[in-house]
């Protein structure tokens, strides 16, 4: 088990809702709308980032007059392990804070980054059903955000590799002194270098986990990471000075690890997973989302959010699917519109209804 005695305090539409006595498999049911998405959006900001939604922090609040603005809100769970607390987790905003999204770990003040030191969280929405088809950059956020589960830390360089990007930009627009673009480019090519080689490892790790699936009923996918430029610091930083003609032309850097690519293609037809069908693309998230729970639990306490999957699977993967997560080690929840898709793990899990922003057990 991972998370139990969990609070929202005014998120999204719920004022203040609990969920306690929390199994492997929690499930929350109700019409669309409800507030169940919002369930799932708040565990998943008991990580580093922003959340499965990438929300802006003025939309988490509950607002339904002027009043409710006022309050901010607050996300709280209790972190479990071998049947005991190990540790109080809470993320929370302050009216006078809106633009800080502030954690606390046992009462006590810790940055965002630290949350995924305690607790792996991944998740699988609707939203992310276009994946294969979108722009580069969706990938390499979606790779960043796996990668986040396995190593904490490579929030920090993700961040501070793109701050960097940035002020080099501005360095090139004003032509600054080399000395200003060599010291710039000296941190460019400590994050970048470090950036590539925690997203190839994650690749290269969850590459194998999938290969070790079963390659029916999911379609198994073949990962293959592309390098935008350069991954050893040296070449990183010989590229980014060769290349500042080249750069101030064009109004940003043309290569480096902000350039990467996740290719993905189907196992057996070889067909780029872009040109698969709608069900297929389904399958491989699927499996990517199973492979990596798998890595995401290996040392931590982890979370899998699923949103809306079950009702989209035919009967044979549904069983499957269920099958499947019980046997990993993650805590599962699940979104649904009704228990009928559930019946098979009915008896084994924690059931909520959600109507209008309020839980209610059932």
């Amino acid at each position: 088990m991972a998370l139990d005695r969990i609070s929202l305090e005014f998120f999204r539409n719920h004022r203040a809702s609990e969920l306690a006595d929390t199994a492997k498999f929690n499930l929350l049911v109700g019409e669309n709308g409800a507030g169940k998405t919002n369930i799932l959006e708040a565990l998943s900001l008991l990580s580093p980032g922003r959340g499965m939604r990438r929300a802006t922090l003025a939309d988490l609040p509950l607002q339904t007059d002027q009043s409710d603005a006022a309050h901010g809100f607050a996300i709280g769970a209790s972190l479990i392990e071998q049947g005991q607390s190990s540790a109080r987790l809470g993320t929370y905003m302050e009216p006078d804070k809106a633009n800080r999204r502030l954690v606390r770990v046992n009462g006590a003040e810790a940055s965002a980054t630290s949350l995924g030191e305690w607790l792996a969280i991944s998740w699988l929405t609707p939203a992310m059903d276009g994946l294969f088809t979108d722009s580069a950059g969706t990938r390499r956020r979606f790779v960043d955000r796996l990668t986040l589960a396995i190593e904490p830390g490579h929030a920090r360089s993700v961040s501070r590799l793109e701050a960097a990007l940035r002020e080099r930009n501005r360095l090139l627009e004003t032509r600054a002194d080399a000395r200003w673009l060599d010291a710039i480019e000296a941190q460019i090519a400590d994050h970048g270098s470090q950036v590539s080689a925690n997203r190839s490892r994650l690749i290269a790790t969850l590459s194998n986990e999938l290969s070790a699936l079963p390659a029916e009923p999911f379609a198994r996918p073949l990962l293959t990471y592309r390098a935008g430029g350069p991954t050893i610091a040296e070449d990183l930083f010989a590229e980014f000075a060769r290349e500042r003609g080249r750069d101030r032309a064009a109004g940003r850097a043309l290569s480096g690890p902000h350039r990467d690519e996740l290719e993905v293609v189907m196992a057996g037809s070889g067909q780029a997973a872009a040109l698969c069908s709608t069900g297929e693309q389904k399958a491989m998230l699927i499996a990517m989302a199973l492979a990596h729970s798998v890595l995401a639990a290996e040392g931590r306490p982890s979370l899998l959010l699923l949103d809306e999957v079950a009702a989209h699977l035919d009967p044979i993967r549904r069983g499957e699917l269920f099958k499947r997560l019980a046997t990993g080690r993650s805590q599962i929840w699940m979104t649904g519109t009704e228990l009928a898709p559930f019946e098979e793990i009915r008896d084994q899990a924690a059931i909520w209804r959600v109507s209008g922003g309020a839980v209610e057990r059932i």
